[in-house]
This record gives C-alpha cells, structure tokens and sequence, in this order.
C-alpha cells in the first residue's frame, strides 16, 4: 500500500496558461505539480503531460513542459481516449531466434512483454471534468490510480472535492506531495533524499 518509484508513472493533466488563473489556489496547485515533476526527474519516474485543446486554453507552462516525457494534446476530456493508455504501457518487444522453418509449436511466442509500470500518479485541472474522466478511465484499464490532492484543482472548492469523492469511491487512492516524495523515497540514505527534500521544504 506504499508507492513504488520503480513502478510508478506520473501523469499531469491540463495546467494551462488560461486555465490556471480561473482555478481555486491555482498558483499553489502549479507549484506542487512542478515539484512532482522535478521529484520523479530525481527518482527517474517517467512523466507525462496533457493539454485539453491547446489552440484554446493555451499550453501547460514551459518549465512544466520540459519535466515531461511528451505532452499528448487531446480534445476528449479524458486523456485516455486519446491515447494515453498506449504511452504509459510499453510496446512488446519482438522475441529472436525464430527459425521460419520450425513447427508453430517449437516456436516462441512473437512477442515478450516488455517491463510496465502499473501505478500511474495523477494530478491535474479539472479536478472534476479532465482529471476525473482520465483517472477514472486509467482505472478502467486496470492501472492503480494515485491522486496528488494538493495539485488538482478546479474553479470551485465544491466541484474539487466532489471529484476526490468519486475518485475516492472507484478505487483511487488520495495523496499528498508529500506523501509521494517520502512514499517514493522510502529511507532518508536515498541517493537522491536531500535533493526531493529541498523540493517540498
């Protein structure tokens, strides 16, 4: 029940430029995605960003941009539905030595799976529409869904905590900042303890 860098994903989900000055403690919500991402670059944790139509809303700050992996610009509200399911699991990889001439039962399979991380940690705005239809669709596919508290937001208090409720009741588990950079930890003889700590002091 404790996290795991080793298998751990970090998704960040719509801060964008115009967005962000309509959302409840928005300024707060952005510095604490910032610091998870600059937590999972220290812990080598593969992130991951989304724009909900960027020709609109703008997109996410640069300096959050740089954090990821690839940002995946999409129209669905949730994340999934475009895609981002086949970024965070791993293509199979192709399996040598098959000769062409052996019996399909002498064969071994075309594919290996390769490595996957299961947990995939969320955070983002909407709280209630973008963050909620992503994280409850990554649980639809079978991922362990983490969601930071403190950077997801929305316009309304009520709207955010509403969207933690239903989380909450489809299996999600709620987190903190905190809670991820100590979980992901694990010991302060981390290589890597004084860098994270610097990041949530």
């Amino acid at each position: 029940m404790l996290l795991d860098a080793s298998d751990s994903q970090l998704v960040l989900v719509d801060y964008q430029a115009r967005l962000m000055p309509a959302i409840f403690e928005g300024p707060q919500v952005l510095a604490n995605a910032l610091r998870l991402a600059r937590m999972a670059q220290a812990l080598r944790v593969p992130t991951w960003g989304t724009e909900q139509n960027p020709d609109k809303l703008g997109a996410n700050p640069p300096e959050l941009r740089e954090l990821c992996q690839k940002t995946l610009s999409k129209m669905h509200f949730g994340a999934v539905s475009d895609g981002l399911a086949d970024w965070l699991r791993p293509p199979a990889r192709p399996v040598p030595g098959n000769a062409r001439s052996l019996p399909k039962h002498l064969q071994k399979p075309a594919t290996a799976p390769a490595a996957e991380r299961q947990t995939v940690v969320v955070a983002g705005c909407e709280a209630h529409v973008c963050l909620l239809q992503t994280a409850l669709e990554l649980i639809e596919q079978e991922f362990d869904v983490w969601v930071v508290t403190d950077a997801c937001g929305s316009r309304t208090e009520r709207n955010r905590d509403a969207a933690f409720d239903r989380l909450a009741g489809a299996g999600a588990e709620l987190v903190t900042t905190e809670m991820v950079a100590f979980e992901w930890l694990r010991t302060a003889d981390h290589p890597a303890f004084r860098e994270v700590q610097a990041l949530i002091k």
